[in-house]
């Protein structure tokens, strides 16, 4: 009998005795995966110091193996429950449980296992006695097979990212339906070669089971092409009553087609009644959800636009003919006869592909061009010469602003569009009758960022009596599944002003020179090789620089950034120690998203400059001192300032003097903040981060001729290495719990004391 303490003493004594005898190669990280207490080979173990429940172990087992399945993880053959105390070791094969390793488990290991049924174990090692069994242990351990799998709607997105992994030049439009031989994943589906001691053949007959899952299926590239963006049915229900609106407005004797060019599989429409279905014209661009298509709902809808069939008809997966961008769509023959028609009313009910050109993903090097084909269509190219801006980055803006354009000619026509309401608060794009609208929750829509996601109903007349204020009812889904209503409606207001409009400093001075440096995002100094977009000016009246892009907060860390010098690649202006105050707010404001999280907020809540008169008006007469003073103390400790004190190449020392590090005499920040007339929450404030600077003039790191602010403090001195499993240990504890808990305060402070003025002055609108 053994006699360890924990299951962590037994574990690292057992690998320590088995692994020079197994491979010595192996590691620590190639063991400990997927949350197990091992995986060597073709065997998982689990470890427990005395098992009194063979059961109840090997149950917990049996769920982490459920999780691996679902990851496209491979299942190992044998189940080791070691009992370490008694040196015993019970042996299982988990093809006798596959139907249970085939379920989906919710909660930790030893939950949701109520019921679970043990077969006798295969064979039970009494390794601490036997030596024959020891051996057996090894060569068990040694051994390299696995249970074979079937596939199913819960595990595919695992399995068929794993096979792009690990087959980075096959065919990544990986749709269920395809026979042909090409190199793809619904080939290895269907006839598994690279997954062949993995997975059984999938031999359903249709790919129904799949639809949901179409865009998950896409690579990362696809995804954006596709701009796959699919609705939930509790959403698609909801919308129908916009619909049914639509409808009420088909003037008496007219026909109606209800026009989706984005359809995928159809999922939009297939809740719906078949009378509603029978006026549906469809398509989508990819062939095989266009396969899909024609399985659910071919013989329910009008007419679904095919394919145009050619030699490249299916480059990419992508179709030619059912491109809603492209002028033969618009000019299909069908759809022709249908705008037309006087008598035939046309209401345009889809969900658009959402893609934008000046996100993140469209600026990685490599990445840009291709996921941005779309831009050269005819639509958008057509859509450049009348409207001006930003607009035309986004596939979405493409579908709205062409369905007026080509398709929309009466009065009592309509659209009904899915569609982040930037289109309308921050582009414009249209100018038409808001009838009603809803506001959902776009983590329900395959991408898990809580965010806005407008619903309304357009006419197609022009002018709208609710001009600029457009009132949305939020709706949310539980977890049961079912449709939440929000307490409080939003408001959605439009924007006509920016930021660099109306606040940014574009002040010259004749004693600035171009020799300083630039800075990176993170306030470090940028590599001169960069190519840069901003001049490097240097004033000593020159304390940092401010970039906030857009109305938006799509990456919001991204698009805003306080630092020292110049960002190299910034659109933004210099802060001077004259009026640098007022322009604080800015940098406030672009916080709001990071500290307000909340769904109803993201995508609907903007920057704007509209209020600029008001607050300019305020500012002169004095009326803001109190305020800005609490914007500055903001500043000063949000974790996203991120200037810092440093010595750049150019020779010269920056001093940080947006902090409240007065060690070498008072920063511009301390001498404003003493004439403020602290409340007790900003004086716990100021007192924590005195504590934590003390902390950090203990750090090994700490550089006394520096001037340090929170960011600083946290980047450079705070400092933390990884245990033997993975975990994060600080090197000094005391400074790291009194930083983490100042960031919490400095989001309560943020959200009472200065958001709501940010939204009085319309900073935040």
């Amino acid at each position: 009998m053994a006699n360890y303490k924990n299951e962590l003493e037994g574990q690292l004594q057992f690998y320590l005795s088995y692994l020079p005898n197994i491979d010595n190669n192996l590691t620590e990280d190639d063991i400990l995966t997927d949350y197990t207490d091992g995986i060597i080979n073709g065997n998982i173990i689990e470890f427990k110091l005395i098992i009194n429940d063979l059961t109840l172990t090997l149950g917990q087992t049996i769920k982490y193996l459920s999780s691996m399945r679902l990851k496209g993880k491979s299942i190992p053959k044998n189940i080791i429950l070691i009992s370490l105390n008694e040196e015993k070791g019970y042996v299982y094969n988990s093809e006798e449980y596959l139907h249970d390793i085939e379920q989906v488990y919710l909660g930790s290991a030893s939950r949701g296992i109520e019921g679970f049924s043990a077969k006798p174990y295969i064979s039970e090692l009494n390794f601490g006695d036997s030596e024959r069994d020891r051996y057996k242990l090894v060569q068990l351990l040694r051994s390299n097979y696995h249970t074979k799998i079937n596939l199913d709607e819960n595990c595919i997105v695992g399995w068929a990212e794993r096979f792009y992994r690990e087959n980075p030049t096959a065919d990544k439009s990986a749709f269920i339906g395809d026979q042909s031989g090409t190199v793809k994943i619904i080939g290895e589906i269907r006839k598994p070669t690279h997954f062949k001691n993995l997975i059984y053949p999938y031999t359903e007959k249709t790919n129904i089971k799949f639809q949901y899952l179409m865009d998950k299926l896409n690579d990362n590239l696809n995804k954006k092409n596709l701009g796959a963006f699919y609705t939930p049915i509790q959403y698609a229900e909801k919308s129908y009553e916009l619909l049914y609106e639509a409808i009420s407005r088909v003037p008496r004797g007219n026909d109606y087609i209800i026009l989706d060019r984005c359809a995928g599989t159809g999922n939009l429409e297939k809740q719906l009644p078949d009378e509603i279905l029978s006026h549906c014209v469809l398509s989508t661009i990819e062939y095989y959800e266009y396969k899909v298509l024609l399985e659910l709902l071919a013989d329910k809808v009008r007419y679904i636009i095919p394919p145009v069939e050619s030699d490249d008809t299916f480059q990419g997966g992508l179709v030619r003919g059912a491109n809603a961008l492209s002028k033969e769509y618009i000019d299909n023959e069908v759809l022709q006869d249908f705008i037309n028609d006087p008598n035939m009313t046309i209401i345009i009910f889809e969900n658009p592909p959402y893609a934008e050109t000046t996100s993140i993903e469209h600026q990685k090097k490599g990445k840009g061009k291709s996921s941005s084909g779309w831009k050269k269509s005819f639509v958008v190219e057509e859509m450049k010469k009348q409207v001006k801006g930003p607009a035309s980055n986004d596939m979405g803006n493409a579908f709205i602003w062409s369905a007026f354009k080509y398709y929309l000619r009466q009065p009592t026509d309509s659209l009904i569009v899915y569609s982040p309401i930037k289109y309308w608060k921050a582009h414009h794009l249209i100018d038409k009758h808001f009838i009603k609208g809803f506001a959902f929750n776009r983590k329900h829509f395959h991408t898990n960022i809580n965010a806005c996601i407008s619903c309304i109903l357009w006419s197609g007349d022009n002018g709208n009596s609710n001009s600029n204020n457009l009132p949305l009812i939020p709706y949310d889904i539980d977890l049961n599944g079912n449709l939440k209503q929000e307490e409080k409606n939003i408001s959605i207001k439009q924007v006509f002003s920016t930021y660099s409009n109306k606040y940014f400093d574009k002040r010259k001075f004749e004693n600035d020179t171009t020799d300083g440096i630039w800075c990176e995002l993170n306030g470090m100094e940028a590599n001169p090789d960069k190519n840069k977009r901003s001049l490097n000016l240097y004033n000593d009246n020159i304390i940092g620089y401010l970039a906030v892009y857009s109305s938006g907060f799509d990456n919001p860390d991204l698009h805003s950034s306080l630092l020292r010098a110049a960002r190299y690649d910034g659109n933004g202006f210099f802060l001077r120690n004259d009026n640098f105050m007022e322009k604080l707010p800015m940098f406030a404001a672009s916080r709001y998203i990071t500290y307000n999280r909340y769904w109803t907020e993201r995508a609907q809540v903007m920057k704007s400059g509209d209020g600029s008169e008001f607050f300019y008006e305020d500012l002169k007469n004095n009326l803001l001192e109190d305020y800005l003073l609490k914007v500055l103390l903001f500043t000063c400790l949000e974790p996203q300032n991120h200037i810092r004190s440093l010595n750049g190449t150019d020779g010269r020392y920056y001093r940080n003097e947006l902090c409240l590090d007065s060690t070498h005499g008072d920063t511009l920040a301390t001498k404003k903040l003493k004439n403020m007339n602290c409340t007790v929450s900003e004086r716990n404030l100021i007192n924590q981060f005195e504590l934590i600077l003390s902390y950090a003039k203990k750090t090994s790191n700490y550089n006394p001729e520096f001037t340090y602010g929170l960011y600083q403090i946290d980047s450079e001195l705070n400092t933390s290495y990884k245990d033997s499993f993975d975990n994060t240990v600080f090197d000094y504890p005391e400074l790291n719990g009194e930083i983490k808990s100042l960031k919490s305060n400095i989001k309560k402070y943020y959200l009472k004391e200065i958001v709501p003025t940010l939204f009085k002055y319309e900073l935040l609108k």
